[in-house]
């Protein structure tokens, strides 16, 4: 009879006997994970004596000690300290050269808003490194609807500009009609908004990126996202399954390249507008 402890009771390795091991990935800068504990996602931006900063999507940073207890795209992973690399000039997923030994800037007084939380993910993926090194925050905002009120409680100056991202910026839009009255109001030169034609952020990552022909087209009166998930034949009864269909398509970005160029401009005007000395 086949005996799966094995004939040694007191054998090493007995009580990992049938479990998948853990993969080990390396700790590289700007590489998303979450803490499988508390489920605080972030970006790595240091790795030093044991331990892997992160920073998440409002700028906010965190310790943690290398190894277990984290997630890539829902899956458990050890992170490890990245291998030694030769020296020379290196590009973050923006395209731009990376500054060696930079500490990330004091936060400027100036902000970039995202209408959702995936907008703010896919923009610290590939532009983190660049902002941290501006002093440029991301923010949440939970919608367009809401930038009057903001604008109103806080409002912008030339040293305190606002950057605003918005998706389906296309003319006739709610969201055009919302940009054109901005602009025109008490605050227009000091906020710039901004924003690509597709439906949704996620459709900013290129077909090509993701192994598809096109993205499928989902009839109207259809959750957008929801009519996503089903034509792939993903999970989609909770807002979970919509979470982790994100992290899958999250997790085929890795360069700008990866990114739709309506898009990419975008938020390179709002860098250049929220960072652009006062006065100009």
């Amino acid at each position: 009879m086949d005996d799966r402890y094995g004939s040694d009771v007191l054998a090493a390795g007995w009580r990992d006997h049938g479990r998948k091991p853990v993969p080990e990935v390396a700790a590289q800068l700007d590489l998303v994970v979450e803490v499988a504990e508390d489920g605080y996602c972030g970006a790595v931006t240091k790795v030093q004596g044991g331990t892997v900063e992160l920073e998440d999507w409002k700028g906010r940073k965190r310790i943690f000690p290398l190894g277990g207890g984290f997630l890539i795209e829902g899956r458990p992973v050890k992170l490890m300290a990245p291998a030694a690399t030769q020296s020379g000039p290196r590009r973050t997923a923006s395209g731009s050269f990376a500054v060696a030994d930079q500490r990330a800037r004091v936060a400027l007084p100036s902000r970039i808003l995202v209408e959702g939380k995936h907008d703010a993910e896919l923009v610290e993926k590939v532009w983190g490194a660049d902002l941290r090194v501006e002093g440029v925050v991301v923010e949440f905002l939970q919608g367009v609807d809401l930038l009057d009120g903001l604008l109103a409680e806080e409002p912008p100056s030339a040293t305190r500009r606002y950057g605003v991202l918005v998706d389906h910026l296309v003319p006739g839009s709610k969201e055009s009609r919302i940009a054109d009255a901005v602009a025109r109001g008490p605050h227009g030169r000091h906020v710039r908004i901004v924003g690509h034609p597709f439906v949704d952020v996620w459709q900013c990552v290129t077909p090509r990126a993701l192994g598809i022909a096109k993205w499928p087209e989902i009839p109207r009166g259809t959750d957008w996202k929801t009519g996503i998930c089903r034509a792939f034949g993903w999970p989609h009864e909770t807002q979970a399954d919509t979470g982790r269909a994100w992290q899958h398509i999250l997790s085929k970005v890795t360069t700008y390249r990866d990114l739709e160029p309506a898009l990419l401009g975008r938020v390179e005007e709002l860098i250049d507008f929220v960072t652009e000395p006062a006065g100009r």
